[in-house]
């Protein structure tokens, strides 16, 4: 069983990838174009507004790239600090907890986009078409082995 588990590891991880960038990317398009509902319960954020605005670009931009899987670690890092900025600055103040300050989104998209950095794309990213693969049997690949006694 833990076998198929990891092998179906890189596929989950990419599903889990599209899934969370497709929602970020959705909330940067709600903001800055209306659709979706709109910011905030309709409506756009205006242009150049800090610090929403620039969320907003942030959101949808990144949400994109995630998507992609095109320089995922690099957009997830960037989204990562965005929300971390969005809960400590937006929500924080109002409580402690996320569940009493309304930043549980902010809070699991922080989270989300920090597991992606560490992690990777995940199967079906266009990273790898952009990266080169290292062959298997490359020296550099190989973990050292272990020393061995002589014995006398």
């Amino acid at each position: 069983m833990y076998t198929r588990l990891n092998q179906a590891q890189p596929y989950a991880l990419a599903l889990f990838r599209i899934v969370v960038g497709l929602l970020f990317a959705c909330h940067g398009a709600a903001s800055l174009f209306g659709v979706l509902g709109g910011a905030m319960g309709g409506g756009s954020i205006p242009a150049g507004t800090w610090p929403g605005w620039y969320a907003a670009v942030i959101q949808l931009v990144g949400g994109g790239l995630v998507v992609l899987g095109l320089g995922t670690r690099i957009a997830a890092l960037v989204a990562s600090g965005s929300m971390a900025y969005a809960y400590f600055k937006v929500h924080q103040p109002e409580a402690l907890f996320p569940l009493e300050n309304g930043g549980e989104p902010s809070a699991v998209y922080c989270w989300a986009f920090l597991l992606l950095v560490f992690t990777g794309p995940g199967a079906l990213a266009l990273d790898r078409l952009f990266t080169p693969r290292s062959t298997a049997g490359s020296e550099q690949d190989r973990a050292p082995e272990p020393s061995t006694p002589v014995a006398a």
